[in-house]
């Protein structure tokens, strides 16, 4: 699938059909293809959450024990989670496109991310289809996001963090900010999404930005919740 272009006006900002996910210039639109990879970490709400608010194309990869997490954290089964995505694979599925370095697709996000599977792909393990696209996602330089849901953290992990990072790797810490003044759980997760939208490029409206000025306690129009 890779890059998909078509005609359009000339727009020169990130913008699509509902205001995210497109970027527009010169009379050529260019969306970006994003898998998502979620793991057997609690936080599935996150990794939802984000296939919600991604644009296609997107494909998902729900291993074993996040489809069961899943289940308890927010009463979604793998269907559910799979018709999210415009495509999904199991995470036993080696001989997925996904898994060769010879087919297109721009960013891995893995959320919420093990550390387990960290680990792995710090070492440079790909025993699944999860740790496989990450393996592609580095020596191929497309864009890999970890977003990790764990603390505290030990000298081995901060170690295969810092590893991950120097590789090219994001490293993102579920780590919700207090300055927006969430009322509600959503507004955390939706702080946390936004910021991993943020660092695919993607626009989004998902939480009040740092002005330097206190909170108004408008929030403009409020958005549909996972």
């Amino acid at each position: 699938m890779g890059q998909i272009a078509v005609q359009t006006s000339r727009k020169d900002q990130l913008t699509g059909d509902d205001g995210e996910g497109f970027l527009r210039t010169d009379g050529l639109e260019v969306s970006m293809r994003t898998v998502v990879g979620i793991t057997g970490a609690s936080g599935t709400v996150y990794g939802v959450r984000l296939l919600k608010q991604l644009p296609s194309p997107k494909s998902v990869i729900v291993s074993e024990d996040a489809a069961k997490i899943a289940e308890m954290e927010v009463g979604m089964s793998m269907e559910d989670i799979a018709a999210l995505a415009d495509e999904h694979y199991e995470n036993d599925e080696m001989f997925s496109p996904l898994a060769s370095g010879s087919v297109r697709f721009d960013a891995l996000v893995i959320a919420p991310c093990s550390t387990s599977t960290m680990s792995k792909i710090a070492c440079g393990i790909a025993d699944n289809l999860i740790t496989r696209v990450a393996s592609v996602a580095l020596k191929e330089r497309r864009k890999l996001v970890l977003l990790i849901r764990e603390t505290p953290l030990s000298a081995i992990l901060l170690s295969n963090m810092e590893r991950l990072s120097q590789a090219g790797a994001v490293v993102m810490p579920a780590s919700p900010a207090f300055y927006p003044r969430p009322e509600t759980v959503e507004d955390m997760i939706d702080f946390v999404v936004g910021r991993v939208m943020d660092e695919l490029g993607v626009e989004n409206q998902l939480y009040r930005r740092w002005t330097g000025k206190a909170p108004t306690g408008s929030r403009g129009p409020r958005r549909t919740r996972c």
